[in-house]
């Protein structure tokens, strides 16, 4: 095989994987995925609003700027070699120059600012100045699971463990699937009361399709807000060192439609977060979810 052939091989395979890289990140776009690049798809507004601070202003920026002193290396390198230039400038100050890379760098650094501060308004605030929550879900970070709680819906409750790999069902991704997960409302504004277990340490919620990473203090409630706008299955994990169980607390949340959560959170309240859980599977084919509390003690230390 002559090397020609070697490499049109070789391309054609990149090509192959990264086409089917592209097809999954399409067919699951709440969860990470191989060879991908870039973010998550967003699901709700505040991560669109990430993307397009990070995609459409930032990497422009940054790229200029890369390509910019990139340019004055290769003139330097090209102009001023030795060779053609074998006796050097002694100006030792150029008054224009030392404005401009003084005064540039401030300019680019305001145009990044005014966007980067009203994301970070739009994040915190837009729960309170904008509309009222319509949901309200409180998750407390334990060593090493979840717990959550609707207080909105009869203050029922369940802890959330990671699904063992001997359990894991043919569309569950391994250390990222639960056996109790969020269940939320396509469209709604959730606001998510954060914390962590008194006696523990601290966790970090964190959802990269929503755009939401919040820690999870003892003794402090911290907030954060999403709207899902689109049903699907959503993963993250805790995004904080926590300990050695810290790579076995993922973070699930399914977002149906509000016909469907609302009987599910009923079931829940009535009759338990089991019950409404094998209904749910029955309903909608999804895994049916079982408490696995003790097999998941085992398997992380506790």
């Amino acid at each position: 095989m002559t090397m020609f052939e070697r490499l049109t091989g070789l391309a054609g395979a990149v090509a192959a994987g990264t086409a089917a890289a592209a097809g999954k990140v399409q067919a699951a776009a709440g969860a990470p995925v191989d060879w991908q690049i870039g973010f998550q798809d967003a699901v709700t507004p505040a991560m669109r609003e990430i993307a397009w601070f990070h995609d459409d202003l930032l990497l422009p920026i940054i790229a200029a700027i890369a390509g910019f002193v990139l340019l004055l290396l290769l003139v330097c390198m090209v102009r001023f070699r030795k060779s053609v230039n074998p006796t050097p400038s002694k100006t030792s100050h150029n008054t224009f120059l030392e404005v401009g890379w003084t005064v540039v760098p401030i300019l680019i650094l305001v145009v990044i600012a005014i966007p980067s501060f009203r994301l970070l308004y739009f994040q915190q605030d837009y729960l309170y100045k904008i509309e009222a929550p319509d949901l309200t879900i409180k998750a407390i970070g334990v060593q090493w699971y979840w717990t959550y709680e609707y207080p909105d819906n009869g203050g029922f409750g369940f802890d959330s463990f990671m699904v063992p790999d001997e359990d894991l069902q043919p569309d569950q991704p391994r250390l990222l699937a639960v056996d109790a997960e969020v269940v939320v409302p396509v469209g709604k504004l959730v606001r998510m009361i954060v914390t962590a277990d008194p006696q523990g340490v601290i966790h970090s919620w964190a959802i990269p399709a929503f755009g939401v990473k919040i820690d999870a203090v003892p003794g402090r409630l911290n907030e954060t807000w999403f709207k899902v706008e689109r049903e699907g299955v959503y993963y993250g994990q805790c995004s904080e060192l926590c300990g050695e169980g810290h790579a076995f607390m993922p973070i699930t949340v399914r977002a149906v439609s509000e016909e469907e959560f609302d009987a599910w959170a009923e079931t829940a309240r009535t009759a338990g977060v089991e019950e409404a859980n094998r209904m749910f599977a029955q309903r909608t084919g999804a895994p049916a979810a079982g408490d696995r509390r003790a097999a998941q003690k085992g398997s992380t230390g506790e």
